[in-house]
């Protein structure tokens, strides 16, 4: 029992687990959306897209919530502007999240390197900053993460629908592109709160990894986010624990975690695991 007590004797460690368990919930519960329907690469865009709007945030004078925020408008930004460039499939969805990516990038790039001592101030936008997580953030994280899921299951049918039935989308005259454009102001302000844990290099690796694992386990999509949401925020903790006593970077630990537990999936799980199918082969062999 102390190796779980002990770290949480200390406040900062206290808000830490509590800030992974709402952000890996959550980024369990949309990640199925993410999964499902192929939006890894858009994930990957989106984190990267943030970069302006900290770097401006850092530039203004901004820390923690501020640079937050920051992040949250260049990511909804990002998400609206590339469901623009796609509406109508007058640019492939692929393409247009290449240059909205690779442009705003390149500008977070730029305005950070004109800042002075960048290298050192906003590192941890690249690799998270989890530990110093104070009861603030705690509560804007808390509070997106609630919007985020209320949204999703408000409108879970209609969002359903829309991602895997156009077809009857039309059919009941849903606004097919106000709810497609919804989802990705979701998803970014998911990936905005999900930089604090693992930065901006691994953030997608949260919204993929846990989706990924439970699609092994269930077949319908509400499930599917259920369980999602406990790989993330059981995985999470376990990979904070294993970062406070190994001593390596919390971002890392969380989604070397998360791999483990893909890893394992891949390979064992009952009837869908590589080696189930190795071993049904053989029988059939014989």
């Amino acid at each position: 029992m102390s190796i779980l007590l002990d770290p949480l004797q200390f406040e900062f460690m206290q808000r830490a687990l509590l800030a992974v368990v709402l952000i890996g919930a959550v980024s369990g519960v949309i990640g199925a959306y993410v999964v499902t329907r192929g939006m890894a690469f858009l994930g990957d865009a989106l984190a990267h897209s943030v970069l302006p709007g900290v770097a401006i945030a850092y530039i203004s004078g901004a820390s923690g919530q501020g640079l937050l925020l920051g992040g949250l408008v260049a990511g909804i930004l990002a998400a609206l502007g590339i469901g623009f460039l796609t509406r109508g499939s007058r640019l492939a969805e692929d393409t247009a999240i290449g240059i909205v990516f690779a442009g705003m990038m390149a500008l977070g790039i730029a305005i950070i390197s004109s800042t002075r001592n960048y290298s050192v101030d906003l590192t941890h936008v690249l690799i998270g900053n989890i530990l110093a997580v104070d009861a603030t953030d705690l509560t804007l994280i808390a509070a997106a993460g609630v919007i985020v899921v209320v949204v999703i299951v408000v409108f879970y049918k209609e969002f359903l629908v829309v991602a895997f039935d156009p077809t009857l989308a039309q059919t009941l005259r849903l606004p097919a592109e106000a709810l497609r454009l919804l989802l990705l102001v979701l998803l970014a302000i998911t990936i905005v709160i999900g930089v604090q844990v693992v930065g901006v290099a691994l953030v997608s690796a949260m919204l993929v990894t846990p989706a990924a694992t439970a699609r092994f386990y269930v077949r319908r999509l509400h499930h599917m986010m259920l369980l999602a949401a406990l790989i993330g925020a059981v995985s999470s903790v376990a990979g904070l624990y294993a970062a406070w006593y190994i001593q390596i970077a919390p971002s890392a630990a969380i989604v070397l975690t998360l791999m483990v537990v893909f890893l394992a999936t891949f390979f064992l799980a009952p009837g869908k695991g590589y080696l189930w199918s190795l071993l049904g082969r053989s029988a059939r062999a014989a």
